[in-house]
């Protein structure tokens, strides 16, 4: 079942051959403590485990791109992912894992590429849409979402290891085309206390070729390399846990190796007259991201306050290889190391519950304290005329409190606040309210109203990040931005017969953002970026989904309206600009008992929609984006009493892979294409699992 199944909304269904059992999930994320859905003041959607297994999802560029309200851009360039929610881009959305802010090239939690999130030890994704900065912070805007890994097992050993071979658009082979997926993890609990688990994921991206000739072609006529970058990811997981009644703790290593292959297009033929022999060379490089992760949390009571508190260290270093490439003799030469950003975090996070605890008030306070401390070369950091490199510090320090009210069973809101104190910019708060009210007949309202400030992130006021695949620009002068969101949902869940549900869902949001700091397209190919203050967005929402549960079938239909107005005044180039699109998604999964199968299919439908472009002389137009869709299909199949399991799907059925635009003119480094990638086509890819539970 997909993420836009409303059953979702307040509970799980576990379906048997006579009766559907509705049974409660707890969540986490924006608690004053682990709670049911059904009694969240927010409104929580759950990704579960099985959710991910029947998309065979390997990280979560693969797992939202069908999500409405969610769009999925992808960079042929780099290979990077990110999303814009409900047209706010990745800087207002948060992703955290097991609660806490993860690092990347561009930000801290925010600005997320998706390519880099695992989702192997994955226990469920909990996601939450409306302002969350009194909980969370900046970048919070339009809300998070909350991995949690697993940290525990019924089973003394559990090991899990597959393999998946997927087709790149029509193009494979078994090592030098395609995306190849190999991955084992071992859990032990050791004790019924303790437990232990390890985790291997290696993913090979072979590039997609299109019309280009790859890396050993060697003639001159602009076909060597890739229409998309190859790369391959090596991702090693660690985790020891202990979980007693009174108190609960784990340590956890996260490690990412990535490398991104680029090959130039441009070959010389270093002809020898002497010998009539040549000995062609080209100018490559290779693109190395590493990324490591420390997370020490520890919970338990303090007298009769539950505590929980986070401590991480985290690293990302990205370093370039550039070469010369002799092609016929598979030589380097000429090489040159650099590492061109390096970036370390110093994360803690501490909530304390029931400072105040009675029946119809409970409160909550909770710090959050980050240092992020960065370097590089002229690649990547502003430097002073004759600097060989320039290291820059932000600290930020966040203390919060909320307050959970019951007026009675079924009516409870949450007011909270949050002081933000940082070393470069003035206090900042934030403020939100959050409503639930449980009506009769399984009706249920939340509404969720936020108030707060957005500061620059590290990498807006400092990076000046500019190579072959590459040009984002910061700007030291950058004010803090200020936000309003507003969200209300409605929803009813009906049971129809004893084997029948249904669940409607009404969802309203407004978003309101002053002195917005933006990433402006300014070329399409090469992709560049620079930082503008857009001085007004406003985004207004609707948007019904439906699901529908019969027996073994359940099927999922969502329809989306926003419409966005957004005002650039740069360099006193004003410009305005009024989008309204739509979206629609649907969705079905269908179980087989006989055959022990599951067959999924989910279908996303964006309407037409508009960004903003620079002409060559600073001013900016409207370049509009036709409409596309997407539809994947899946089949999953178990064998031997589950200890194996196939998987075999078509992504992008529909063979999308580029769309048309109305392209504007622009100078010699602003021109417009036009038709944007948006990926490389129909693709197939078979999954084989093994699964031992001792």
């Amino acid at each position: 079942m997909l993420l836009t199944n409303l059953l979702m909304f307040s509970q799980v269904v576990k379906q048997d051959s006579t009766k559907i059992e509705q049974l409660s999930e707890v969540v986490v994320t924006g608690q004053l403590k682990p709670q049911s859905i059904k009694k969240s003041v927010f409104e929580v959607k759950v990704i579960t485990r099985e959710d991910i297994d029947n998309r065979a999802g390997n990280n979560l560029a693969d797992l939202l791109n069908q999500t409405l309200n969610i769009d999925v851009f992808q960079n042929a360039s780099n290979g990077r992912s990110e999303i814009n929610v409900l047209g706010l881009g990745a800087r207002y959305f948060k992703v955290l894992i097991d609660n806490i802010p993860v690092i990347n090239e561009e930000g801290f939690g925010n600005s997320t590429d998706l390519t880099l999130i695992n989702l192997n030890d994955v226990e469920r994704i909990e996601l939450v849409q409306g302002a969350m900065g009194v909980q969370y912070g900046a970048n919070a805007m339009s809300g998070v979402l909350n991995i949690i890994t697993k940290k525990k097992s019924k089973n003394d050993w559990e090991i899990n290891t597959f393999i998946q071979e997927e087709t790149v658009g029509d193009e494979y082979e078994l090592f030098d085309k395609g995306r190849h997926i190999q991955s084992v993890s071992v859990g032990h609990q050791i004790t019924d206390k303790n437990f232990i688990s390890a985790t291997y994921n290696r993913n090979d991206f072979a590039g997609f070729y299109d019309n280009f000739q790859g890396e050993y072609y060697d003639a001159n006529d602009s076909l060597r390399g890739y229409r998309w970058l190859p790369k391959t990811q090596n991702f090693g997981k660690f985790l020891i846990s202990h979980k007693g009644e009174n108190f609960t703790a784990f340590y956890k290593f996260d490690y990412l190796h990535e490398d991104i292959f680029k090959h130039d297009s441009i070959v010389a033929q270093n002809y020898n007259s002497a010998t009539d022999t040549r000995n062609p060379s080209a100018l490559d490089e290779t693109f190395n991201n590493q990324r490591f992760l420390h997370h020490l949390n520890v919970s338990g009571r303090l007298g009769e306050v539950p505590y929980s508190i986070s401590a991480s260290y985290q690293k990302q270093e990205n370093k370039r290889e550039s070469y010369t490439y002799y092609i016929h003799e598979d030589r380097k030469d000429n090489v040159s190391n650099t590492t061109y950003l390096s970036k370390d975090v110093l994360f803690s996070r501490g909530t304390f519950s029931n400072l105040i605890n009675q029946d119809k008030f409970k409160l909550q306070a909770g710090y959050e304290y980050n240092r992020e401390m960065g370097f590089g070369s002229s690649f990547s950091v502003n430097l002073a005329p004759g600097e060989e490199g320039v290291s820059k510090t932000l600290n930020n320090l966040d203390v919060f409190t909320s307050a959970e009210i019951d007026f009675n069973k079924d009516f409870s809101v949450k007011p909270g606040i949050r002081a933000s104190f940082n070393d470069k910019f003035n206090t900042q708060y934030y403020y939100s309210l959050s409503a639930r009210h449980l009506f009769k007949n399984n009706w249920e309202a939340r509404g969720v109203l936020g108030f707060g400030t957005r500061t620059p992130t590290f990498d807006e006021l400092y990076r000046y990040f500019v190579d072959v695949n590459h040009d984002v620009q910061g700007n030291e002068n950058l004010n803090p931005e200020e936000g309003l969101s507003a969200f209300f949902h409605l929803k009813k869940q009906s049971r129809l017969a004893e084997n029948v549900m249904m669940n409607n869902k009404l969802t309203f949001s407004y978003i309101d953002v002053k002195d917005r700091i933006d990433m402006v397209v300014v070329n399409d190919s090469p992709l560049q970026f620079q930082f503008n203050n857009i001085d007004d967005f406003s985004s207004l929402n609707l948007s019904l989904e439906n699901s529908f549960y019969f027996n073994n079938l359940s099927l999922g239909f969502g329809a989306s309206y926003f419409g966005i107005n957004r005002t650039i005044d740069y360099d006193t180039n004003e410009t305005s600009d009024r989008q309204d699109n739509f979206q629609v998604n649907a969705n079905a999964t269908y179980t087989i008992p006989k055959a022990d199968a599951i067959v999924t299919a989910y279908f996303k439908h964006i309407g037409e929609t508009n960004r903003f472009v620079q002409n060559g002389d600073g001013s900016f137009q409207t370049q509009t984006i036709n409409p596309y869709s997407w539809l994947d299909v899946n089949l999953r199949k178990f064998f031997c009493k589950k200890q194996f399991e196939a998987t075999f799907g078509v992504r992008n059925l529909l063979d999308t892979a580029t769309v048309n635009t109305n392209a504007v003119s622009g100078g010699a480094h602003s021109g417009t294409s036009s038709n944007i990638t948006l990926g490389y086509g129909r693709s197939y890819f078979l999954k084989l699992a093994y699964n031992l539970n001792i």
